[in-house]
């Protein structure tokens, strides 16, 4: 079932944000790795600028977590994440189209340029890679973060978005294998 998040579900997000990402350890830039990944003060800062958590529950237990947030006139989805131990099933995907579903703005989305699984991910479900030019352009426009994280991030676009630069053709980028995922620690 996914739902939107309350309060009380802060801990339990901030779980399964911390818990996910340390896939990113080894592969994202070593500057830029910190634990906890987010930390508490920094997702309380996330959620009180607008982003709006859902989160996938199993059992009554959240399992995986997407934020949204609306930015002048397009979508962001934020901080997608489904813990270890819930990956492959799907959950990613159903949070994805249910978040998409809120929107009828263009959504765009930020991550790391050496996460190509998180790429791939995103591709699979019909989102582009912009171009450089247009990467540093919307990560500067929508997103509040430091200049060496526009460096090393890329911004994919879904098909309602239509850039000044293009859209970069899609290349084929080697992914690490599903079992190197959860191994990085």
């Amino acid at each position: 079932m996914i739902r939107k998040c309350k309060k009380t579900d802060f801990e339990e997000i901030y779980a399964i944000i911390n818990d996910s990402a340390v896939a990113y350890k080894g592969v994202i830039p070593s500057d830029r790795w910190k634990q906890p990944y987010m930390p508490r003060e920094e997702l309380r800062h996330q959620i009180d600028d607008g982003v709006v958590f859902y989160g996938y529950e199993e059992d009554g237990k959240l399992v995986g977590v997407m934020g949204i947030q609306d930015a002048r006139d397009v979508t962001l989805i934020r901080h997608s994440y489904v813990r270890t131990a819930n990956r492959g099933q799907g959950i990613g995907g159903k949070l994805l189209a249910r978040l998409r579903s809120l929107t009828d703005r263009p959504v765009l989305i930020g991550t790391w340029a050496d996460a190509i699984w998180a790429i791939r991910f995103y591709e699979k479900h019909g989102f582009r890679l912009v171009t450089k030019e247009e990467k540093d352009r919307l990560l500067k426009k929508y997103w509040s973060i430091p200049e060496r994280q526009i460096e090393t991030s890329v911004v994919l676009a879904d098909p309602n978005y239509h850039p000044k630069a293009g859209i970069q053709p899609r290349k084929r980028r080697r992914m690490p294998p599903p079992e190197a995922w959860s191994n990085q620690q």
